[in-house]
Parts: structure tokens; sequence; C-alpha cells
């Protein structure tokens, strides 16, 4: 739907699924009660999540016109997609396969690639009759532990291998743009472990990597000059800021925007979510126990749940999953923040908080001077939340929207 910031949508992965009908069952089953109850006098808004499989399927003819239908019937629109799980995203166990296969195969690159066709597609029109961009969004890359990812050898082949898989695709991208007028851009998402983890990380890589082998690429396939081919490098590739990624490791928003403007890179979309953290007293006190067990009420089996713990001295120490984190607990640590997508409008949790401040600052930031219009929420961990926090799914999401809309849009 349309807000004063832009078009917000609700990340459809929250749905479990792995082949269109059940996608689009989900859909057919949330959506229209979803419409009804917040958007029911404008077209509401999509981020929609598509399995590897699930895209083969909707790309056939008969189902992505069956689906437009159903679409213009139900006064919704998709204007961004999530192309990050490929496969199994819910009642498995995910993990680090989140990232498989990651952007070092050829099979990350043929489902991206398919995902813009289908959105190219589905992508709708504004008042004056202007295609409106559109994105997708994808992993960072891959998932750094796979790798030797201290040994600047290893690394250096890591990125170059993913980086040439990404300018495939932006090449792609290039050429949709001019066969059918959609602007359309890759928004990859800085994630706790990943390879691209922080914003200092995709800065990097877009001036370090991206951008030279972009140069030597597009002006030899399509004749630009080098200021036409960094031009559509950075209108095709941008950042997912996904709120809880950032907030998870420390990131003030005000800094991430202003290191992005620095380089003129540029935000695809915001994934709105909200992680966990907590503050500890100091030692000896047995409220710091309490704090460490709350944490633990969240350790779950499907999904990593990073740690990122400050200390006393500042320092910044990251665990591969809650487990870890807990295992490491002791005296020196000031304060804990924990990669779990909670909901976006509840702030407090007990003795634990949620970085949902943050939501609030990267839209006061967004109102003041924006950066982008396209705005997705993204809480995909209903079904693994402590019991008390499980709630009817459209009930779920429609206060998420509702709290968004009241309390985050318009701060």
């Amino acid at each position: 739907m349309k807000t004063p910031l832009g078009h917000l949508g609700y990340c459809t992965n929250i749905h479990a699924g792995e082949t269109w009908a059940d996608h689009f069952a989900a859909l057919r089953a949330s959506v229209p009660e979803l419409k009804k109850r917040r958007s029911p006098d404008q077209p509401f808004g999509l981020g929609l999540r598509l399995s590897n499989v699930a895209s083969e399927e909707l790309e056939q003819p008969e189902n992505l016109v069956a689906f437009q239908q159903w679409l213009a019937d139900n006064g919704c629109y998709v204007f961004t997609m999530n192309g990050f799980p490929f496969g199994g995203f819910h009642n498995i166990v995910v993990k680090d396969q989140v990232h498989t296969p990651d952007w070092t195969t050829e099979a990350r690159v043929e489902y991206t690639k398919r995902l813009f066709r289908i959105l190219s597609v589905l992508l709708p029109v504004d008042e004056l009759g202007n295609p409106i961009p559109g994105g997708v969004s994808t992993s960072p890359l891959s998932y750094r532990y796979w790798f030797e990812w201290e040994q600047p050898a290893a690394r250096d082949y890591i990125l170059s291998q993913t980086t040439q898989n990404v300018l495939d695709v932006v090449a792609d991208l290039i050429r949709l743009h001019r066969q059918t007028d959609r602007l359309m851009h890759l928004d990859l998402e800085p994630e706790p472990d990943g390879v691209i983890e922080t914003s200092d990380e995709f800065i990097a890589w877009f001036t370090d990597y991206l951008i030279p082998m972009g140069l030597e690429q597009l002006t030899e396939t399509f004749g630009m000059t080098d200021e036409e081919a960094e031009t559509a490098i950075c209108d095709h590739v941008r950042l997912c800021y996904d709120v809880c990624h950032f907030a998870v490791g420390y990131e003030r928003p005000a800094d991430v925007l202003e290191k992005l403007r620095e380089f003129g890179l540029r935000v695809g979309k915001i994934q709105v979510s909200a992680a966990l953290k907590a503050t500890f007293p100091d030692a000896p006190d047995p409220e710091r126990e309490t704090i460490r067990q709350a944490f633990a009420q969240f350790n779950e089996p499907t999904y990593l749940h990073q740690v990122v713990a400050r200390t006393k001295s500042g320092e910044l120490l990251r665990f591969r999953d809650l487990p870890d984190a807990l295992a490491a607990f002791n005296d020196d640590h000031v304060e804990w923040r924990s990669h779990f997508h909670v909901p976006i409008f509840v702030n407090k949790y007990g003795v634990l908080h949620s970085t949902q401040d943050d939501i609030v600052t990267v839209n006061n930031l967004l109102a003041e001077r924006p950066f982008t219009n396209q705005m997705e929420i993204e809480t995909y961990t209903w079904d693994v939340l402590p019991d008390d926090l499980k709630l009817n799914l459209v009930d779920s999401i429609e206060r998420e929207m509702k709290w968004y809309l009241l309390t985050g849009v318009q701060a």
C-alpha cells in the first residue's frame, strides 16, 4: 500500500510451503482479509517470496496469468520480492543452509534471474502509467564460515567468483530494462556471519570488486563508457537495509546511511524487522543470570540466532548461534543483541527488549531525506516463538502493520 514514505507490504516468507500451489493457497487464505482490515480503499502491497520450485512453476504462462488476474481482482500488487531463501524455510532445520546455494553457484544465478523475469511482469504502473521500480533481495553472497575467511587468497577468490555471478544478473537487468522499461535492482542483504555482514563490508565489496569488475564487463558487453557502466551498476545493485541485522551489529542507522551517501550507493528497500537485546547490570548481580535465562527461552533449533556481545571495553564479540553465547557468557559482557526476528509491535519481552527503536529511527531518517520508497515487514519466526507470543497468523500480521502505520511511519 502507499504510505507517506512509500510502498509498504509484508514479506510472504512468513508462510510455509515450497510449491507454487502452497504459496498461492497461503496468499488466498490471508491476503484478502488483511487488505480488508488494513487497506480497504487502496491497493495492498506484497513482498513476494518464492522458493526455487515455486518460481519455476509460477513462470509457466498459465500460472503467471492466473496470479496476475488474482492480484487485480483482489486489489493487490507486488513491488518487491525476497530471493534470499532458495528452498525450505519452515518446519525444517535451516541454520546456515539458508545460504544454500550461495552466489558461487549457477543455481543461485538462474533462480535470481527467474525471479526478475517474474517481477518484470508483475510490477504495476504508477498514476502516470509509468512502471514503478522494483527489487529482489538476496543473500550476502555466502556464509563466511564455509571458507578459510581469514586467508586473503581464499577471501579474494570467493569475492571474485560471487561478484562475477552477480554481474551476470546485472547484465540481464540491463537487458530487461531496455526491453520492458522496468528498472529493477538486486538488493544485497548484509546478515550476521554472511560474507557481507556490515555496511563497511558492503561498501568495500562494491568499490573493490563490483565496480572495477563491472566496468570491465559492461563496457565490453554493452559498449558503455565507464561512467555509464558505473551508473548502471549503482542502478541495478543496492543495499537491502534489514533493520534487525544492522541493529544486531550495533550499527547506527544515521551512520550507515551517511556512509552510503558518501560513496554514492543506494538502498533498494527497508526490511522492517526487530531483534532481541538486553543490557546486563554490573556483576555480581543475580539479574545477570535472569537475563541470560530469558535469552535461553528463545533458543530453538530451526534458524541461526547469532549474538553480538558488547564488552566493558566496547569490543564486539560475535557468536555463531545463541547456544554459543549462552555457554560463553561472563562478567565482561555488558550487552547482548541476538539475531531473532521478534514481532515489531512489541518493545519488551520480560527483562529483554527489542530493537524497535531502530525502526523508528530509520523511518525518521527516511522522512527527513528519502533514500528508498519500498518497505517490507519481515517477521518470519511466528511458528518458533515462545507459546505466549504466538497468535493467529492474520492477526499477527495485522498487528505488525497497524503498529508500523501508526507509530513507525508517522514517527
